[in-house]
């Protein structure tokens, strides 16, 4: 059964109002919520970037019954493994098992700031399988000191652990990507329906199979309005940086430089590649593709915060069912 999410858009809400709409969510009927973990908006009419991990622990306070995942943060650069295993620990406690560490090789938006520079694609994926063979052996409880190519940890211990280890979800794209990280993650993460990153993630060996131990966890914006202009003009405002692809989203540095990128971006361009407006049935089909490429969840990104708890009172419930009935 595909599984359906909510995601808290921590560059277009403040940390007060994600947790309002966590709540909002769960109660409406998604069945996990996923964080972004942004130093910084892509654009500044976003206006946000409240912490993400301070906010999802709040949520894992409000709500009771949904899952919880970072969609992605980076464990290489802004922080270090180690910290990054005892915050994914400590949010293990307090959702009661609900929470899923979902990690990624990272973005120049968000890493550069703690003047690391930003190196290239090819280590920073090395760098993250490294931490994550880090937080996969501090979750043990052991005390642990690991001298690497990357990171170094001196006699390191997590004390509060869940009651199972948290599971990690890696984020892909490219084959050397999938080969690297398939297995040593539990879950696949991608954003982009592409059933050959679903099939040449489970082709790789020691691979957990998608659809069976593995999930394969996808994200889609949708610009829910009451009309087509309105979201359509919405979705310019605030999502014409995803009209860049990844492999130039990744690089760029700050809100001027996605700025920049976008200028020439049109309204027009921004409703060819998300849904905009009141039809639901446009947003099913849309969602359609990640569920007909193999993925076994789903996030919604509902873009912009004004209308966000409009969608969460008029629509949500009803887009649920439909693409529900619709879904395997």
């Amino acid at each position: 059964m595909t599984r359906f999410g909510y995601t808290l858009m921590t560059e277009q809400s403040g940390p007060r109002e994600l947790v309002r709409y966590a709540v909002a969510a769960e109660e409406v009927g998604f069945d996990f919520e996923v964080s972004s973990d942004h130093f910084s908006p892509w654009l500044t009419e976003q206006g946000h970037a409240p912490h993400a991990w301070t906010m999802l622990g709040a949520v894992a306070h409000a709500t009771e019954r949904v899952g919880l995942m970072t969609y992605v943060t980076c464990p290489t650069m802004r922080y270090h493994p180690a910290v990054v295993a005892q915050q994914a620990a400590t949010l293990g406690v307090l959702s009661q098992g609900r929470f899923v560490l979902g990690v990624g090789a990272g973005e120049n938006l968000n890493e550069h700031v703690v003047g690391r520079g930003w190196p290239a694609l090819q280590t920073r994926h090395a760098m993250l399988v490294e931490a994550v063979e880090i937080i996969r052996r501090l979750h043990t409880g052991e005390l642990i000191d690991h001298r690497g190519e990357f990171f170094q940890v001196d006699s390191a211990r997590v004390w509060d652990l869940p009651d199972q280890p948290v599971e990690i979800g890696a984020a892909v794209a490219g084959e050397r990507a999938i080969e690297a990280l398939a297995p040593i993650a539990d879950h696949l993460i991608a954003v982009e329906p592409s059933a050959e990153i679903v099939d040449g993630w489970n082709a790789v060996e020691g691979a957990k199979r998608i659809g069976d131990q593995a999930r394969a966890i996808g994200q889609i914006p949708i610009c829910w309005a009451p009309s087509e202009e309105e979201g359509t003009a919405l979705a310019h405002e605030q999502f014409r940086w995803f009209a860049g692809g990844w492999s130039v989203n990744a690089d760029l540095p700050t809100p001027a430089g996605f700025a920049a990128a976008s200028q020439f971006v049109r309204p027009e361009d921004v409703a060819s590649s998300i849904p905009c407006g009141p039809d639901l049935d446009a947003i099913v089909e849309s969602v359609s593709a990640y569920w007909k490429a193999g993925f076994t969840d789903i996030a919604l990104v509902q873009v912009g915060d004004r209308l966000q708890q409009r969608f969460l009172d008029e629509a949500a419930r009803p887009l649920l069912e439909k693409l529900r009935a619709a879904a395997p």
